[in-house]
């Protein structure tokens, strides 16, 4: 926007508003705020005279904390921030960095203890199910052991023994004596 007559009234206005409330006097007036070098890119220094004296300045701390105190509102009148609208030596009214409610270390500590439990929830199952699969797979063969009926079978018009798988058949012929044969 363009800066002339209105805006350094408006200007002038706010420092003395700034001054009045900072010290709490109402003797500051907006005549007693002078620009001095005026540029076109808006960019000049003011001096604050005391209203009793008019000829003395305001000490430069005082109008410095006045300014401090009330950053906001010169802030707001011009609609800038502290980004745009510039006191120099005197440091900007930024507000503190945002914290978050919870610390960053507690949500990584948090991400590790849950993968950590997910993998030892993840390890138990596997191992149940590992588990009662081989108990599935050991009780389907004795199933299918019992399953072997003793039937009895016609070879050649005889009937012939099923083999007992469970408790396994002996050969009489290999039974004989052991004794008979000498060892070596």
């Amino acid at each position: 926007y363009a800066w002339d007559a209105n805006e350094e009234y408006l200007f002038k206005a706010m420092v003395a508003f700034a001054m009045r409330r900072y010290s709490s006097k109402s003797t500051t007036q907006i005549s007693n705020v002078l620009l001095c070098n005026v540029t076109d890119r808006v960019s000049f220094w003011f001096v604050v005279t005391d209203s009793s004296k008019n000829v003395t300045t305001v000490p430069g701390s005082v109008v410095e904390a006045a300014i401090r105190m009330n950053r906001n509102r010169i802030n707001s009148a011009f609609l800038l921030s502290d980004k745009t609208l510039q006191f120099l030596k005197i440091t900007s009214t930024l507000s503190p960095p945002v914290e978050p409610s919870t610390p960053v270390w507690l949500i990584v500590f948090g991400v590790v203890l849950c993968l950590i439990v997910a993998g030892i929830v993840f390890l138990i199952v596997s191992g149940i199910q590992k588990h009662k699969k081989k108990n599935k797979e050991s009780t389907e063969g004795e199933n299918l052991e019992e399953k072997v009926e003793v039937t009895v079978t016609l070879e050649n018009g005889l009937p012939c023994e099923v083999l007992d798988l469970k408790a396994g058949h002996i050969n009489g012929v290999f039974a004989a004596d052991d004794e008979r044969f000498t060892s070596l």
